[in-house]
């Protein structure tokens, strides 16, 4: 089974979870700055951060107040680790606290937009930047004095402390939020403390990503043989071009059609992939399989798991046919290789304190009688960045361009039980979709769009001054940096109008399209 262990060599800058909403997309703008990240929980002790051998240090924000009980707190020896240091707003809050300062609830908030005031245009952190700027805060708490030996380098109308550094110890902290883009200079402020206070080069990449893989992935395997699980996304496809670099022809690829895939996407992998990477790919046909398994079944986590399950299953059964072709060679298969990304790790609970949000098929939904050992290239990468190494692959850009599309395919996109009638309505709708959408020019411009079919609803309607009792589909348009928080796309209302009026005429079975447009979160981008 799978663990938590990051496959990669690197020395991390840890990001420390206190809850925060944002942790994922701390990690992600250090990404964006040339270093590698790793989300950390904030239980986690000074020793076990030493064994990490980090090379900077940012504490999250997080919803609590550090002076009340049950708040969420670190070890205090970490600042004993000579480790430099960043707190954004409960960290800036509790790196004051815990060093000496004082935290207090003075009965001003500050939420969203707010002007910061930087008298000091020569530290660190701030240098350079304009003496007035606009920043992202959200807070209730502010740091009322610094510790000793801080010096304050910003503040604001309601928080008097509102940034401070401590140079000769290289450690920093803001009060606003400049992980999200509505600070005006966040991502420079990340960059300065990593760059200038930290000292860190920016040579985290995706070249180095593909040496450092493919060395890692040639001494695990040996000369075994390896299986791959191709879906026809981005994940499994720069995944399985990885592994090949790495051992070439001991790699077998295996596309399994569950039978939830959309429209054309067999014969997408089949003909693209194939004649780009080279790779052997067996096809096996299991439609009839997972359909039998998913009869009756409603519950969304159910159906992730007995969808991960009848995918081992299936690379088990490929698993005896190669050892049969094998034996005379005296060659083993005991690998398989999974798109596993961090995020997907993150959201089913393997992440830094991170609840299970749902089971991703491939990391919660694996059952415990694994007869292989897996190997996972990516489940380090945001997809941004797996998207870049399938481009260093050679990866054809259709496919490393494309969509997310979950493993579990459009089985989590039926709410209610899957049906093969089903599937075939929600297919064309999905297809009508996403041709429109291309049409428009705006594949480059949404992250994806789901389409949902709620087949345990039915709506009224009329078509030809005749009743309907149709199924209702949602258009679950997103934009997003990585998958770890979105907002809905605000299309052109041209463009949802040819897209309800396609769905509604082409698929007699629904009639009628409803837009989703609430974030991530409160919600998940897909439905199930």
């Amino acid at each position: 089974m799978t663990d938590n262990t990051p496959d990669t060599e690197q020395r991390p800058a840890l990001v420390v979870d206190f809850g925060a909403q944002y942790a994922q997309l701390i990690a992600r703008r250090v990404r964006e700055a040339g270093v590698y990240s790793e989300i950390v929980p904030h239980t986690v002790t000074a020793a076990e951060i030493a064994a990490k051998n980090p090379v900077a240090l940012i504490l999250s924000g997080g919803p609590s107040s550090v002076y009340e009980e049950g708040a969420p707190q670190l070890d205090p020896a970490v600042f004993d680790l000579g480790v430099p240091t960043l707190g954004i707003c409960y960290g800036f809050q509790y790196m004051a606290r815990t060093l000496g300062g004082e935290v207090a609830n003075t009965g001003l908030r500050e939420y969203g937009a707010t002007d910061a005031m930087i008298p000091v245009n020569d530290s660190t952190l701030l240098g350079g930047q304009p003496a007035e700027q606009n920043v992202w805060m959200s807070h209730g708490d502010q740091v009322a004095k610094a510790p000793e030996g801080f010096a304050v380098l910003a503040s604001t109308p309601a928080t008097p402390v509102a940034a401070f550094a401590d140079e000769q110890r290289r450690f920093y902290g803001v009060q606003w939020h400049p992980e999200v883009k509505h600070s005006d200079h966040g991502q420079e402020i990340i960059e300065n403390f990593l760059h200038k206070g930290a000292g860190l080069p920016a040579d985290w990449n995706s070249d180095n990503v593909i040496a450092e893989q493919v060395e890692r992935i040639r001494a695990q395997v040996g000369d075994a043989r390896v299986i791959s699980a191709m879906s026809g996304g981005v994940d499994s496809a720069v995944s399985t071009a990885l592994v090949h670099k790495a051992i070439g022809d001991q790699l077998t690829a295996v596309f399994v059609d569950h039978g939830l895939l959309r429209k054309g996407e067999r014969e997408q992998v089949e003909r693209d992939f194939v004649a780009a990477t080279g790779v052997r790919l067996i096809t096996v046909d299991a439609a009839d399989t997972f359909l039998g398994h998913l009869a009756g079944v409603t519950d969304p986590e159910t159906k992730r798991k007995i969808i991960g399950r009848e995918f081992i299953r299936a690379f088990e059964q490929v698993q005896r046919d190669l050892v049969e072709e094998a034996k005379a060679s005296g060659e083993k298969v005991r690998f398989l290789v999974q798109g596993t990304l961090y995020p997907d790790v993150v959201e089913s609970g393997g992440g830094a304190g991170t609840a299970n949000i749902k089971s991703h098929h491939n990391v919660g939904g694996l059952p415990d009688d694994l007869d292989f050992d897996l190997i996972e290239p990516l489940r380090t990468l945001f997809k941004d960045e797996v998207r870049a190494i399938g481009r260093e692959l050679g990866i054809p850009e259709a496919i490393v361009g494309r969509q997310p599309f979950p493993g579990p395919g459009l089985g989590i996109r039926i709410i209610g039980e899957v049906t093969r009638e089903r599937l075939d309505i929600l297919r064309e709708a999905d297809a009508i979709a996403r041709e429109e959408l291309t049409l428009a020019g705006l594949d480059q411009t949404i992250w994806q769009c789901p389409v949902v079919l709620l087949a345990d609803v039915r709506s009224v309607g009329v078509q030809g001054d005749g009743r309907t009792y149709g199924h209702p589909v949602v258009l679950r348009p997103v934009s997003s940096e990585d998958a770890m928080t979105a907002d809905w796309t605000r299309l052109p209302y041209d463009v949802l109008a040819k897209i309800s009026n396609r769905i509604t005429n082409e698929v007699s079975e629904v009639n009628r399209v409803v837009l989703d447009v609430t974030s991530k979160p409160p919600a998940t981008i897909e439905w199930e």
